[in-house]
């Protein structure tokens, strides 16, 4: 039952998902909403050109009409008067034809902005295969995009039917009016039909947007092993991450205890903590830590020290504090200053005994550690 439910797509898509879905040219997309939004900018720049774009059409028809004998003859004037003609209707026709083209590239900016996909426009034979054609038909898809063209159809020829009707006298009483008086009410009462009638598809926008919606990431939805493989894909499986970071503090751990036989000190706890200091004087504002360790890393460091003669002093508030409240490389905290230089000063008057003779020095044993360093406290 788990491995079912692991294979179920169940889960909504990721990121990754949505952002590989955009690459391959899948992208939430509504028709609807689309042309509803070309149908209105259309309709409202046809109702309110229709009056002087009736009468300029008017004036293209009545003067392309005209005969004159005398040049009917002449080809070169007859492609210059189709052509000043064709020019005028284009310049008429501009501004319609701009803000329809502007409403065509705006309506992919109210969903998901543009997008230009090489993948999307790639050959895809299988397509070409009649049973994935009829499957699609067939398909909840195909029927839910059947029902919503009946209702398109349905709709919109009930709306224009209605409209027509209602203007049925305006219309019959364009024949007892001037023909430009005509043109100019003609023009008006088609703007009109045809606004409030592309108007009526916000019936059919408020329906098939948030099916779209729906369907959309419904499609893009993944299983939870498809989480699990993207995840371990993204951010690397965590088996080989945590070989890598065993790897890594061995690698760091080796450094470390590279660095010990540099060291002037080691403060122990003595079992539990060892913290090695290095001081350069001249070279270093302050001490720095340069290695430091619990209890089996403790020992090793105070066998190294051992090993190459670095003095061990059994210091154990201090050791606490130094383990932490400081990493490897760091200087010692300003707080410290003043036991660890108590240190040192041991470590200098010890290596004069040693080079030169004389008094044993004096261990230091209380060393001003605040207690709020403490790791006991």
């Amino acid at each position: 039952m788990a491995e079912e439910s692991d294979q179920e797509r169940t889960e909504a898509p990721s990121p990754q998902r949505l952002e590989k879905a955009r690459e391959d040219g899948q992208v939430l997309q509504s028709r609807e909403l689309a042309t509803f939004v070309v149908l209105m900018t259309g309709g409202a720049t046809l109702w309110m050109m229709a009056s002087g774009l009736g009468q300029t059409m008017s004036h293209i028809v009545r003067s392309g009409l005209q005969f004159n004998p005398g040049i009917a003859r002449d080809s070169a004037y007859v492609m210059a008067q189709l052509s000043n003609q064709f020019f005028e209707a284009a310049r008429a026709l501009a501004p319609f034809l701009a803000l329809v083209v502007v409403a065509t590239l705006a309506s992919p900016l109210l969903l998901r902005g543009w997008l230009f996909s090489v993948k999307a426009i790639v050959p895809d034979f299988n397509r070409l295969n009649p049973l994935s054609g009829i499957k699609r038909v067939i398909s909840s898809q195909g029927l839910v995009e059947l029902v919503k063209s009946l209702a398109k159809v349905g709709l919109l020829g009930g709306v224009a039917f209605w409209l027509i009707w209602s203007n049925l006298g305006a219309i019959f009483s364009l024949s007892l009016e001037t023909p430009s008086l005509a043109i100019q009410h003609m023009g008006d009462i088609i703007g009109r039909v045809f606004l409030l009638a592309s108007g009526a598809m916000i019936f059919i926008v408020v329906l098939d947007l948030p099916y779209q919606i729906w369907s959309y990431y419904n499609k893009l939805k993944m299983t939870k092993e498809q989480l699990r493989q993207e995840s371990r894909e993204s951010e690397g499986d965590p088996h080989i991450k945590a070989r890598i970071r065993a790897q890594q503090r061995e690698v760091a751990r080796r450094r470390m205890m590279a660095e010990i036989p540099t060291a002037d000190v080691v403060v122990t706890n003595p079992t539990h903590f060892a913290v090695a200091l290095k001081y350069s004087e001249g070279k270093m504002r302050a001490p720095r830590v340069v290695a430091k360790g619990a209890d089996a890393v403790a020992a090793r460091i105070r066998e190294l020290a051992a090993e190459h003669k670095v003095p061990l002093l059994e210091a154990p508030p201090l050791a606490r504090a130094l383990f932490r409240h400081t990493e490897l490389g760091d200087e010692i905290p300003a707080t410290l200053y003043a036991a660890v230089a108590e240190v040192l000063a041991y470590v200098f008057q010890l290596r004069h005994f040693q080079q030169v003779g004389g008094a044993y020095p004096d261990v230091p044993t209380a060393l001003p550690v605040p207690p709020e360093l403490d790791l006991l406290t």
